[in-house]
């Protein structure tokens, strides 16, 4: 009635609740429901206009009991407050509302033993396809990926050996790229700014590759600072305060995302340092919510909405065609951009 609030049901609906209120058989329902089988388009049309008025939902686990499978596929990310996730989400989103497959997220915060849990719950479900960050796993999460049976697909980094598909960038080589751009540029004096490395992989390897290129040149990073938790931002601030109370002859900071780079590019604005004359600022992930600071970070892309629409297409492929091959990799390039606190010495007036 109207101006009432409707009372919750106390059960489900059921296919008997369609077919009672659209006078077709519980059958033809089904059929039409399932889109399956000749039913005229006036009779099509009344069941779905039933099914919609009684906000009738198909019980999916019932009919995936023969298949074994539901139509979604898990995805499992580190993070929801890490910019860079969100919108590898958006770019799996795309591809796969163009199919009947439904994404389901899982987070992990970075922790082997929640990755475990968080894998054993989706996997209990039987998705048809699995979608995971990183190549770094504990055993048992990898005997549960290797014994699923489905398409798994690790995003985000190509520098290991994955368990089926991969699809990323290789973060080994996007530190060795920007050590050597900023070496090439004149700075000496580096510091290094980041996550606990150990918990973050992707940054580790990062890390690894801007020390390879640094060595290369006869040199090294000359300190660092490390964080975890708590707003990147103030962080980002705080770290850059800390490690030039150090060495305040430092004249470039390195720092493991944009987040935080964006702290010290405030801080030191604030403190009227001449950028990147004095001292240059690299970050990483091409975050564009920073694009309204007052200066553009240095920066790399990580190709995250490409590597989302990737992964997507690759789970739906081969849910489709099961003949597919197995271990496809995609690799793509990270970008950099220069900004305006990265000098360009050689830049063309």
């Amino acid at each position: 009635m109207a101006g009432k609030t409707a009372k919750l049901r106390k059960r489900p609906l059921t296919l008997r609740d369609v077919s009672e209120a659209s006078g077709v058989s519980e059958m033809t329902v089904s059929r039409v429901l399932r889109n399956r089988g000749d039913v005229s388009e006036a009779t099509r049309s009344k069941v779905l206009k039933a099914a919609k008025a009684l906000g009738y939902v198909p019980n999916k686990i019932a009919g995936a009991l023969a298949s074994q499978r539901v139509n979604l596929v898990a995805v499992i990310i580190p993070s929801l407050s890490n910019m860079v996730f969100p919108e590898v989400l958006s770019g799996i989103s795309e591809v796969l509302d163009e199919t009947p497959l439904q994404p389901v997220v899982g987070v992990t915060n970075y922790s082997p033993e929640r990755e475990e849990k968080v894998l054993y719950e989706m996997l209990s479900w039987r998705p048809s396809g699995v979608i995971i960050a990183g190549l770094e796993h504990s055993d048992p999460s990898r005997a549960m990926l290797r014994a699923a049976g489905i398409p798994v697909v690790e995003i985000m980094d190509v520098d290991g050996e994955p368990i089926d598909a991969v699809v990323g960038i290789s973060h080994r080589a996007a530190g060795y790229e920007m050590a050597t751009e900023i070496v090439r540029q004149g700075y000496r004096r580096i510091g290094f700014l980041g996550t606990k490395m150990p918990l973050d992989h992707r940054a580790r390897k990062r890390f690894e590759g801007f020390t390879e290129a640094l060595a290369r040149a006869g040199l090294e990073v000359v300190d660092q600072e490390f964080y975890s938790g708590g707003s990147a931002l103030l962080k980002g601030r705080e770290m850059t305060e800390a490690i030039l109370k150090r060495h305040p002859d430092l004249d470039f900071l390195y720092y493991s995302n944009d987040m935080i780079g964006a702290g010290g590019l405030l801080y030191l604005l604030e403190r009227g340092m001449d950028i990147p004359g004095q001292i240059g600022l690299a970050g990483f992930n091409g975050v564009e919510l920073l694009e309204g600071l007052p200066r553009r970070l240095a920066t790399m892309d990580a190709c995250r909405m490409e590597i989302g629409r990737a992964a997507a297409e690759i789970i739906a492929r081969r849910i489709a065609d099961e003949s597919a091959e197995p271990g496809e990799k995609i690799v793509f390039r990270s970008r950099m951009s220069p900004g305006d606190t990265l000098l360009r010495r050689d830049a063309k007036p």
